[in-house]
């Protein structure tokens, strides 16, 4: 009787795997999202607010760790790594400790077809919390909450 039940749970897992699968979010225009382009350009079209305090000192860092791969404003790469100015990444969903998580242990690819991220060497966590808030402003300025 417990097999059954074990089964059971485990078949539905499955299938809200693929349920989720087949609905996860898609690309389409607006914020946060991305149209169709060519390889090696940004994913995404980003408002850029005025930057001030940690976010300024954060986008510094961005630029020097994280841009490469996320692109210019956290805009995305085709090709290389997603945008963090999507809903997928909003504080609700992603919260600030999952960045400190994934710039010190490499995350797993599980949104996205880009591949596993490696961690990211010579960042602290005082770093890691101004990409942050870096990242939060241009969330907010783009509708993202």
């Amino acid at each position: 009787m417990a097999a059954k039940t074990t089964y059971s749970i485990i078949a539905i897992a499955v299938l809200a795997v693929a349920g989720y699968a087949l609905v996860m979010p898609r690309w389409t225009d607006g914020p946060g999202t991305a149209p169709d382009n060519p390889a090696g350009e940004f994913l995404v079209e980003v408002t850029v607010p005025t930057l001030t305090g940690t976010a300024k000192i954060g986008e510094t860092a961005f630029n020097a760790k994280c841009a490469a791969c996320h692109g210019e404003n956290a805009a995305g790469l085709d090709g290389k790594a997603p945008p963090l100015i999507h809903k997928i990444y909003e504080p609700s969903h992603h919260g600030d400790m999952s960045f400190q998580m994934a710039v010190q242990n490499g995350v797993r690819s599980h949104h996205w077809p880009f591949g596993d991220m490696a961690p990211v060497e010579g960042l602290t966590k005082a770093d890691v919390k101004n990409i942050v808030a870096y990242v939060r402003s241009l969330q907010q300025a783009n509708g993202i909450f």
